[in-house]
């Protein structure tokens, strides 16, 4: 799985260069933080109507698909702001084995 992040995120590198006008990544990125922060509120959205509205109609796809769209801006969000989603993953691999609550009060410390 991670080779299609890997292959994302190359993508989400090189349309950073691209044209807005040539490419819906590049075109967020021109418009600036603000705009990938708005798309990730509006996704987030969706994935919550999708999520209660999968729980009714017993079938997951949508929630699915609005994860995915969710996961991609948050890739591009990264990518604004110079990461990439192996700190994501780290950050995840540190806190493997770990329990939620102690994890939680040390972020407070």
């Amino acid at each position: 799985m991670t080779d299609v992040l890997i292959a994302l995120q190359l993508v989400l590198e090189e349309r950073k260069q691209a044209a807005p006008e040539s490419s819906y990544v590049a075109s967020l990125h021109a418009q600036g933080l603000n705009k990938i922060l708005e798309k990730i509120g509006e996704e987030t959205t969706e994935v919550i109507l999708a999520a209660k509205d999968a729980q009714d109609q017993a079938t997951t796809k949508a929630v699915i698909a609005e994860t995915a769209d969710l996961w991609f801006h948050c890739m591009v969000m990264l990518s604004h702001l110079g990461e990439d989603h192996t700190a994501v993953l780290q950050e995840l691999e540190r806190r493997f084995d770990l329990s939620g609550i102690v994890e939680k009060a040390n972020r407070s410390q």
